[in-house]
């Protein structure tokens, strides 16, 4: 159902797969020279800095090998973070029937979901939650509750009566945080760039930016509220910590159906607070930290961990999502023609 939302919205990408899986074969290559040991030891690696200064973070650190890994863990695993060797070979065997879907529908001349998933590696973990520790996502407050009972989503919907029952990723606002972090199956791009005072994270998804101040720029007043927040970064030795606040609390925590999140939206509430770790350990590693804080709809407090990899391969591709789009409208016009027509055959 989603595929026929977001296929006008991501129309551009889905057509740049086609010539040739130019992408997918950039990115099988990246993960095998991202598999092989690193050549550096953490003992002679050394942070490097920038000309002012600051640690050096800044590169391209796309997110696709993480495609498979599900925010939240399995109940099977209870609280392993990773996998024994027999279930890592069976997450072997899941990965390479689902990066050759591309290939099997262009030897049949097709293209279906195959082609709308960039191609992966095998996980390196069981969730990307790590806190709690059976990487569950803690239980949502009543308030919580009642809040996502009213939220839209074409991903848990099929009525439609106005704009209101989509959710802002559908609308092409915005997935939110701290799912635009998140992986997905395609648009994986997150590139960071540095200048004295300043860290932007591009993210080709939506294809937002996130200007963060680093040092010591006085907060928002509480009354602006914002899409993503309001951040502000300072650095712990070589770490760069990042909190956020002034949330509007519109977005769903999760961005629902995902793939990574729960298929129901997750509220979130204006007192959603942000903590993001970003700590490069090695030239081509980044452990990037994330915990998830809001009182008003979630009972506790939850970290997700992700390792990224450093891949300058890696393009951005287009994300047109209003060009043409008429999906939203499609829905509830459609919406109402079954309801109209339900409602004939019942008089007769």
């Amino acid at each position: 159902m989603h595929l026929t939302l977001h296929s006008v919205a991501v129309v551009f990408v889905a057509a740049a797969l086609l010539p040739g899986a130019t992408r997918a074969a950039e990115q099988s290559n990246a993960s095998q020279k991202a598999a092989a040991p690193a050549a550096q030891s953490a003992t002679k690696w050394k942070q490097p800095k920038t000309p002012w200064g600051d640690p050096d973070l800044q590169g391209m650190w796309p997110v696709v090998h993480l495609i498979s890994v599900p925010l939240e863990r399995p109940l099977k695993y209870g609280d392993r973070l990773h996998f024994t060797a027999e279930e890592l070979a069976e997450q072997k065997k899941a990965v390479e029937a689902r990066n050759r879907r591309y290939q099997d529908e262009d030897s049949q001349n097709k293209m279906g979901m195959g082609h709308w998933a960039e191609m992966t590696d095998l996980p390196p973990q069981t969730s990307l939650l790590v806190d709690p520790p059976n990487g569950r996502l803690p239980p949502q407050t009543e308030q919580g509750k009642a809040l996502s009972a009213n939220m839209g989503s074409s991903w848990s919907r099929e009525v439609f009566d106005s704009v209101a029952d989509f959710d802002v990723w559908d609308r092409c606002i915005t997935r939110g945080l701290p799912a635009s972090m998140f992986p997905f199956q395609y648009n994986n791009g997150i590139q960071i760039l540095q200048s004295p005072g300043y860290v932007a994270i591009n993210l080709e998804m939506i294809h937002e930016a996130r200007v963060i101040p680093v040092g010591n720029m006085p907060t928002l007043d509480d009354d602006v509220k914002q899409w993503l927040g309001s951040s502000r970064g300072h650095w712990e030795g070589n770490t760069l910590v990042v909190e956020t606040t002034n949330f509007n609390g519109v977005p769903s925590i999760t961005s629902a159906g995902t793939g990574t999140g729960p298929r129901e939206p997750r509220a979130s509430s204006t007192q959603l607070k942000i903590v993001e770790r970003f700590e490069r350990t090695g030239n081509d590693q980044l452990t990037y930290t994330i915990t998830v804080d809001d009182p008003v709809t979630q009972t506790a407090p939850w970290t997700a961990r992700l390792p990224w990899r450093r891949d300058e391969s890696y393009q951005f591709f287009e994300y047109a999502c209003h060009e043409d789009n008429e999906a939203i409208r499609n829905y509830i016009t459609s919406s109402r023609a079954r309801r109209a027509d339900e409602a004939a055959k019942a008089k007769k």
